[in-house]
């Protein structure tokens, strides 16, 4: 049966603006660096960006082959640098983001830019189609002014945005097997950003943000007033309103990772293992958040490093089967 075929109403609006993308194309294409060693810096600027800021990106990246591993991190420094630009801002947090759009797209990136330069190489390599860039920094642009998202849909919308066009981006990476691939895509990225979501809401609270559906909050006796105290400081009160809540997010989150994980067969052989490695490794942050009683105001889930090495074996196992 095709899954990507059982289409929930709130993911064919999100397939309009993929496939929009794709039919767009690559815009101008960036010229080649001629300076090797410039490029090979760059390069390995991106690799260092990736090993400080997540070391799950950088253990299931690791398992591509060399030439796509490099271009997924420059991936992951364009998006880290972009992200870093609105949540810790130093100055005109819109006017930096779109001086950065400016340069990240760029046909030839400036001179002495290292994400830039081996972003572009990337992007020119793998023909990633410019417009999946573009509504990355337009989901990332929301952040800049307080937005609440009432409903599901308006949370995917974001979801999208954010991380499903990374991984839309990442799959001209890695090689795919046609557009069939893109719906399988969409819902993977929406399924991360839900579980980045369910992690950080202490952290989003403190910084003024919220990314809980209201309307879903309210359907289990929840208010946005309920997650705070006095001069915004977070309550961080677990109660059973919270857990029903909690276990509904986390059911849905796992229904979305496993109606995804049949489009890694969809994916080039030497790029499955490598994506089902970031997938379950983001999968085991909700086994955390249900095993510290769904506390996600006074600590931050987390899987430990023998705690992702673990999970390797049966994935390594399970992909085999896609040969």
């Amino acid at each position: 049966m095709n899954l990507a075929l059982q289409s929930h109403p709130w993911e064919l609006p999100l397939h309009s603006l993929a496939h929009e993308a794709r039919r767009a194309g690559t815009g101008p294409v960036p010229r080649p660096l001629a300076d090797r060693d410039s490029l090979r810096r760059a390069y390995e600027a991106c690799e260092a960006i990736t090993a400080r800021h997540s070391r799950s990106f950088t253990l299931a990246s690791g398992l591509l082959p060399p030439d796509k591993r490099r271009a997924v991190r420059a991936l992951y420094a364009f998006c880290r640098v972009s992200d870093n630009l609105v949540d810790r801002p130093q100055g005109d947090a819109r006017a930096a983001l779109a001086a950065w759009r400016a340069r990240a797209l760029a046909a030839q990136p400036p001179a002495g830019d290292p994400v830039t330069a081996a972003w572009a190489d990337t992007r020119r390599r793998y023909r990633i189609p410019l417009r999946y860039a573009e509504q990355l920094l337009e989901g990332v642009g929301r952040d800049l002014r307080p937005v609440k998202y009432h409903t599901f849909p308006e949370l995917a919308g974001y979801a999208y945005a954010v991380a499903s066009t990374v991984g839309l981006m990442s799959m001209h990476i890695i090689g795919f097997s046609g557009p069939e691939a893109i719906p399988y895509a969409i819902r993977l990225g929406v399924a991360l950003q839900l579980t980045n979501v369910l992690r950080d809401v202490g952290e989003d609270l403190r910084s003024g943000r919220l990314y809980l559906p209201l309307e879903e909050l309210a359907a289990f006796g929840l208010q946005e007033e309920d997650l705070r105290q006095e001069k915004d400081l977070l309550a961080g009160r677990v109660d059973e309103r919270w857990r029903a809540f909690m276990r509904f997010q986390i059911q849905r989150n796992r229904r979305l990772y496993e109606r995804a994980w049949p489009g890694i067969a969809l994916l080039d052989r030497d790029g499955r293992f490598a994506i089902a490695a970031a997938a379950d490794l983001y999968r085991a942050i909700l086994d955390d958040i249900e095993a510290h009683d769904y506390d996600v105001f006074t600590r931050r889930a987390r899987v430990s490093a023998w705690g992702k090495l673990r999970r390797l074996p049966a994935l390594w196992l399970s992909q085999t089967l896609w040969a």
